[in-house]
């Protein structure tokens, strides 16, 4: 099944600050971006600065898992690219924006111009930041929030951003005219992207969005939970991610919301698929990928070579895998020059793990498929189950003007 229903919403835009700092040196015999015979630099270093440990080191995980694989299938398990070799280096952010941005300037001074990898949407901004100061190419990894499509004309992303969370979430809904909506989130950069996107989608269909935000060192989730009930809202959208999760759900259930209020959230990665007690198949959820999901030759690709390799296939591993996917391309198209990279990636179609995805060349907008998916008992736990997906056109996020 696939939903048809389009829906129009605005996106964020952060600008930033443009300075002189230092350049990247040019490869070595710049092709002229047409991927033909031109012979490319000997090899192109990329910098994957993501969290290896911090509270989201279980999605850097995934993430890492997906672009080692996806590197091996875009480069035929040669690790180079028309005999460009690609030399990856890894580097821990452990979620925090200062060590990311020491990190950044570090890679950029050995003459690194393309990085990939973030986690965290606070990273994210920071390190794209950085790319236009200094003239690199970055693709941002996991990192949602909405600011980080068209901040700059260097950064691209390789996973979802939250309108197109917030989107499927409306494909849950019939007229939402008059009706309250209330977000619980996290007070972070995450957790406000998504209330700004339900905002601009739901609050433009004539809903009153009300935001219960959390600060993310709470661990008592009892009062949020009352001031969820207190809204009287007709729907409640939750945006959540880390280790409080489970927590965070078990307020929620103990105080009876869900009896209350219809509830849709996203569908987090398979350590959370326990997370929600006895409310597990009580909520809609709207899913960015889990490995069941998808039905093509490229996911099954990544799955194999994942599992081949001790991991398991979760809800970032397609993000880390399109990266490796587009570090392949840009550097095929590009031979190692920035601008040339850029405009390989920019209006790039291929076929991912979910499916047929689009780089938006107007504001690097990464084009999707989404899914509606339900909790099912399976054993002592819960499964995930395919209920729709949703179309990439219905969910893309309204176009933004790029910051230069």
């Amino acid at each position: 099944m696939r939903i048809g229903k389009k829906l129009a919403f605005g996106a964020l835009v952060a600008s930033t600050a443009l300075a002189l700092s230092a350049c990247a040196p040019a490869a070595t015999a710049p092709g002229d971006g047409s991927g033909g015979d031109a012979e490319g630099p000997a090899s192109v270093t990329v910098g994957i600065i993501t969290s290896e440990t911090g509270p989201l080191a279980g999605y850097g995980a995934q993430y890492l898992d997906g672009f080692k694989a996806g590197l091996d299938y875009a480069t035929d398990g040669t690790g180079e690219v028309d005999g460009t070799k690609l030399d990856i280096k890894y580097v821990d952010d452990a979620g925090d924006p200062d060590k990311a941005v020491t990190a950044a300037k570090d890679l950029i001074g050995q003459g690194v111009n393309l990085l990939a990898g973030s986690a965290s949407s606070g990273v994210a901004a920071v390190v794209a930041e950085q790319a236009a100061q200094n003239k690199v190419l970055f693709i941002s990894g996991p990192a949602a929030a909405d600011n980080i499509t068209g901040i700059n004309d260097y950064t691209f992303r390789s996973g979802r951003q939250s309108a197109q969370d917030v989107a499927t979430a409306g494909t849950f809904l019939d007229d939402i005219s008059g009706k309250t909506v209330a977000v619980l989130a996290q007070n972070n950069a995450f957790g406000q992207g998504n209330v700004a996107a339900v905002e601009a989608i739901l609050g433009a269909k004539g809903a009153t969005v009300t935001p219960v935000l959390v600060a993310e060192d709470v661990t008592e989730f009892t009062p949020f939970a009352t001031q969820v009930l207190d809204t009287k809202a007709d729907l409640v959208f939750v945006a959540w991610a880390g280790a409080t999760t489970g927590a965070m759900w078990q307020s929620m259930s103990q105080q009876g919301v869900f009896e209350a209020m219809p509830v849709v959230t996203g569908l987090g990665d398979a350590a959370t698929f326990g997370a929600y007690g006895e409310a597990s198949e009580k909520i809609s959820f709207l899913n960015h990928y889990f490995a069941g999901a998808p039905d093509n030759p490229v996911n099954t690709a990544m799955v194999e070579a994942v599992e081949a390799a001790g991991g398991t296939p979760d809800l970032f591993t397609p993000d880390g895998f399109t990266a490796a996917l587009m570090v392949v391309q840009a550097v095929k198209e590009g031979r190692g020059d920035v601008d040339q990279m850029i405009a390989a990636l920019s209006d790039f179609t291929f076929e991912g793990p979910k499916g047929t995805t689009t780089v938006r060349g107007s504001d690097h907008a990464l084009i999707q498929e989404m899914y509606q998916v339900k909790l099912v008992a399976d054993g002592e736990g819960f499964a995930p189950e395919l209920v729709a997906t949703v179309a990439a056109d219905d969910v893309a996020p309204a176009p933004v003007t790029a910051a230069k």
